[in-house]
């Protein structure tokens, strides 16, 4: 049983965003231009990530941050070109997963952070 500040399928719009970056100043620089757009609500950075992925048909390995992102969906894709335009990777990694349970309460002011459409 879900409890009044838990909700399951608690948003269909609310969405956590992965990116990538080379070190923290990139994820701030990022972090602060995307809070100030008012694209998202919140973004955790956390450090010393260990990455291994192909490239150019070798395999890579990197020490990133990872920056964890709330938003809603709506804007998704602004904050996508966002990133796209403004990191220092040829191809930046920008991932979007639903956030399908969680604190109401949260997830409520994630919603009233961001601007309307």
């Amino acid at each position: 049983m879900t409890s009044s500040s838990e909700r399951q399928n608690s948003s269909d719009t609310s969405r956590i965003v992965y990116v990538t970056c080379p070190n923290e100043e990139v994820a701030k620089r990022l972090s602060r231009g995307l809070l100030e757009q008012k694209l998202v609500a919140c973004v955790n950075i956390i450090p010393s990530v260990t990455s291994l992925y192909l490239w150019e048909n070798a395999i890579e390995e990197s020490t990133e941050h990872l920056m964890m992102i709330k938003t809603e969906q709506k804007h998704v894709a602004e904050l996508t070109n966002y990133v796209n335009q403004n990191h220092v990777y040829e191809i930046p990694e920008v991932i979007s997963v639903k956030i399908d349970a969680g604190s109401e309460k949260y997830i409520d002011w994630i919603r009233k952070s961001v601007k309307p459409l």
